[in-house]
C-alpha cells in the first residue's frame, strides 16, 4: 500500500528551510529560502571545541530546531511539535498526519538515511516526509542530497531513534497556516532586530562575533590540533561551503535575505547591513578556501591569513549586526 501526498516538493540548499518550505506551500504561503531562513532569525555563529571532539566546529546558524520555532512565532503559525521515546508511537504520530494529507517535518540522525553520501552522524537533521508505502518513505531533502528522495523504513527508524549531540526524541512536527495568509513584511523588522541583539551580545566568548574573534586565534593552531591535517582541515572547509549552509556558512542565505528585504523597505540601515554581509559572504569563501589550501600543504601562513581574515569578520559583522539593530526605530514599509 502506498499513501503518498500531492505536494510541491521543491528541495533548495539548507536542510530545515528546505523542510519548512514544503510544509508552508502546502499552506498556500511561498516564501523564498533566504526569507525563511532571516524570519527565522536564523544566523549566528558558534566555534566549539573540547577534549572529546576529534576537531573543533565551526557553526553559522542557531542550534537544531530553534529557526523553526522563530519562524512560527514570527508569522503566527499554528506549530505542533510531537516527541517520544516509542518508535512505535513515533511512527504513529507520523502515519496520521500522512494520512490525513499533511506533510510531516522530521528531526533525525542523516548517517543512516540510505541516500546521504556523507556518512558522518549529524542528529539536527531536518526532512519532510509526504509517503511511504510497505518499504519505503518518501521525504525531501535539499538538492544536494537529491531534492525528492526515498529511504528505507527501517533507515528512518534508525534515523529517528539515534541518540546523540542535537538529536531530539523522535521528533516529528507539523505547521498550520491562519485562515488568512500572512505577509512577511510586517515581521521582517522584529526577526532582524531579534538576530542581531543575540550576536551582538552572546552569553559566551565562543558565540556571535565573539565567537569569531576567537576562531580568528584558534584557527592559527589547527596544524598542530590534528594527527591528519589532510583529512580534518578540508572536511572542516567543506562543512563551512557545502554541508547545507548554502556557501559561506550561511552568510549567502542571510545577504539574500536583506537582499530582499531592501525591495520591501526602505532604509540605509538596511541596505548598510546588505552591503557588509555581502562582504562577508565573500569573505567567508575565502577562509574556507585558506583552510582547506593549509590541510592539503601544510602551509601555516595559510591558518594565519585565515585568522587575519576571521578577525575582519568578526568587525565586519559586529558593524552589519549594530547597523540592523537600528532598525527597531524604522519608520515604515517602502512606497
Amino acid at each position: 500500500m502506498t499513501t503518498v501526498i500531492d505536494l510541491d516538493a521543491r528541495g533548495t540548499r539548507h536542510c530545515e528551510t528546505s523542510a519548512l518550505g514544503v510544509l508552508l506551500r502546502h499552506q498556500g504561503l511561498d516564501l523564498s529560502e533566504p526569507m525563511l531562513f532571516g524570519l527565522g532569525s536564523g544566523l549566528s555563529f558558534i566555534y566549539w571545541d573540547s577534549k572529546s571532539m576529534g576537531f573543533p566546529f565551526l557553526g553559522g546558524r542557531v542550534k537544531p530546531f530553534e529557526l523553526t520555532r522563530n519562524l512560527a512565532t514570527a508569522l503566527g503559525l499554528d506549530l505542533l511539535v510531537q516527541e517520544t521515546t516509542s518508535p512505535r508511537r513515533a511512527w504513529e504520530n507520523v502515519a496520521a498526519h500522512i494520512e490525513a494529507g499533511r506533510p510531516v517535518g522530521l528531526q533525525l540522525d542523516s548517517y543512516h538515511l540510505d541516500y546521504f553520501g556523507s556518512k558522518v552522524h549529524f542528529g539536527g537533521h531536518v526532512v519532510a516526509m509526504y509517503g511511504y508505502d510497505d518499504h519505503d518513505a518518501y521525504l525531501v531533502d535539499t538538492d544536494q542530497q537529491g531534492g525528492t528522495v526515498t529511504t528505507s523504513l527501517t533507515s528512518l527508524a534508525r534515523a529517528r531513534a539515534a541518540r546523540g549531540p542535537m538529536t531530539a526524541k523522535h521528533r516529528s512536527f507539523t505547521l498550520a497556516a491562519p485562515k488568512h495568509l500572512p505577509s512577511p513584511q510586517g515581521h521582517i523588522i522584529p526577526a532582524i532586530t531579534a538576530c542581531a541583539e543575540a550576536f551582538l551580545n552572546p552569553p559566551i566568548a565562543n558565540l556571535g562575533h565573539r565567537g569569531i574573534e576567537k576562531a580568528g586565534k584558534q584557527v592559527r593552531t589547527w596544524l598542530q590540533r590534528t594527527d591528519n591535517p589532510q583529512r580534518d582541515l578540508p572536511q572542516a572547509a567543506l562543512l563551512m561551503e557545502q554541508a547545507g549552509t548554502g556557501g559561506a556558512l550561511f552568510r549567502n542565505l542571510y545577504r539574500d535575505f536583506l537582499a530582499e528585504c531592501t525591495q520591501l523597505l526602505d532604509s540605509d540601515h538596511l541596505r548598510t547591513g546588505h552591503a557588509m554581509y555581502t562582504e562577508a559572504a565573500t569573505l567567508w569563501t575565502e577562509v574556507a578556501a585558506l583552510i582547506t589550501r593549509a590541510g592539503a600543504s601544510g602551509d601555516t601562513q595559510c591558518l594565519v591569513r585565515a585568522g587575519a581574515i576571521l578577525h575582519d569578520l568578526s568587525r565586519i559583522e559586529h558593524a552589519a549586526m549594530r547597523a540592523l539593530s537600528r532598525l527597531a526605530t524604522f519608520g515604515g514599509p517602502r512606497t
